[in-house]
This record gives C-alpha cells, sequence and structure tokens, in this order.
C-alpha cells in the first residue's frame, strides 16, 4: 500500500521504517513539531515520584536547568518506548504502565502511597486528565507543561502531490495531527482526495473522531492505543 504517516519526527521515520519492512511505501508529512517549552515553570518540590505521557518529556526534561535535581526520582511513565526514552535521558528507576493513562494512574495508585506530591512533565495541549485522576485518589499532581506541538500549516510538496494522486491509506496518532491534516488538506484544495479516498488508520477513538467530524469515509480504529496496534490494524486484512 501507499501510505502517509503524519505523526511528529523522530517517531514518524521510525514508523515508516517499520512499514517499508512490510513491503509499503511510505511518506512521511509531520503535520505537528515538538517543540521544548523554554524556561518552563517546575513547582518546588520535594516530589515522590515523576509521571510522563509521551516520550517528548524525555528530551525537554534533559535540557532543562532543574534536570540535575529530578534525575534521581522515579518515574512512571506510560509506555515501554516513553520509559526507554526517560532511561535514555538518564533516569534510573523507570516503571512503564504498559498502556494509557487509565493504567498510568493505576499503577502510580498501586506503588505510590495516597497523598504524596507527584511531578507531571506534560505537554502544553493534554487529551487526558491524569492529574485529575490521581488528585481524586488524594494525590498531589504539580503539572509542568515542559514541550508543546506547534500545527504544521502546509503539507509538505510530496505528501500534498501523492494525495492529489491517491495514496491507499493515513495513519494518524493524536486527535491534534488529525485536526492539522484536516486544516492542511483544505489548505491545499484536496480534502475531497485526501478525505474521502484514503483509508484512516486511528490510533483511539478520539483521534477517529476528528476525521469523521471532518466527513472523512474510511476511518478504522486500532485496538489499543499504542503503534503496535495501529501497525496490525494496517496489516489486517
Amino acid at each position: 500500500m501507499r501510505l502517509l504517516v503524519t505523526r511528529p519526527e523522530p517517531d514518524a521515520e521510525r514508523t515508516a521504517a517499520a512499514l517499508r519492512a512490510s513491503g509499503h511505501v511510505v511518506i512521511v508529512a509531520p503535520l505537528l513539531r515538538i517543540e521544548p517549552v523554554e524556561d518552563a515553570e517546575i513547582a518546588a518540590g520535594p516530589f515522590a515520584a515523576i509521571l510522563v505521557t509521551s516520550a517528548n518529556a524525555a528530551s525537554a526534561i534533559a535540557r532543562h536547568r532543574h534536570f540535575a535535581q529530578l534525575r534521581s526520582l522515579p518515574v512512571f511513565a506510560v509506555g515501554g518506548r516513553t520509559a526507554q526514552a526517560m532511561r535514555a535521558a538518564g533516569f534510573v528507576d523507570v516503571a512503564s504502565a504498559d498502556g494509557d493513562a487509565r493504567d498510568l494512574a493505576r499503577l502510580v495508585a498501586q506503588r505510590v502511597e495516597s497523598g504524596a506530591s507527584l511531578l507531571y512533565l506534560a505537554g502544553a495541549d493534554r487529551a487526558g486528565d491524569l492529574a485529575g485522576s490521581l488528585s481524586a485518589q488524594g494525590f498531589v499532581v504539580r503539572t509542568a507543561a515542559i514541550y508543546r506541538a506547534a500545527a504544521v500549516a502546509v503539507l509538505p510538496s510530496a505528501a500534498a502531490d501523492a494525495l492529489a494522486r491517491g495514496v491507499d491509506g493515513v495513519l494518524h496518532f493524536s486527535r491534534r495531527s488529525a485536526e492539522a491534516y484536516v486544516r492542511a488538506v483544505h489548505s491545499a484544495g484536496i480534502a475531497d482526495n485526501a478525505l474521502n479516498n484514503p483509508t484512516h488508520f486511528c490510533l483511539s477513538a478520539q483521534v477517529a473522531e476528528a476525521l469523521a467530524q471532518a466527513g472523512a469515509a474510511d476511518i478504522r480504529v486500532a485496538s489499543e492505543p499504542g503503534e503496535p496496534a495501529l501497525i496490525a490494524l494496517v496489516r489486517a486484512p
């Protein structure tokens, strides 16, 4: 199949490589650009642990002025790739929930004493409410927005040309990137082809909702909110 991957770099190339290994032709068109928030405010501790829901937090915190003070804290990560990124950044005590934000909240509740103060290293735009969920269980959660995703307004020319001619599928990893896709294809004047012709492979129902609202015709949702499940969805007959 001819596929378009819209997630930010460097994740987009990793996904593309996995798809190419299965024989697909892949065009990479990141529609979000991840940027660290310079001098992001982090509340004074002490903290019992750090929470992360994206690997993007790792590179952002590694360049933050408080990194040295935080790197000895235990880390609870949403999934394996995020946990690996935090270890690579210099954190040693890292546990993975191997799931989504709900699984992460359950893991923290099992491992950390209620009432503890937690530091959530988050993006500026968040889909779920991890802090609210844990606060309801008696934890004190301080959220620091240390990275942000800036939408790309214009499709790369290779992606626009491919969509105009027709691709078989588009992979969408977040609601924001799906919304950016809708805006970009309308701006390029190729919305009809880009929404109605390809199969839209979505990481979650929330991602799919943005495309359904835009009128996309063929939408499929991964069984679990992770890259392996999304790639399996592409490979499914």
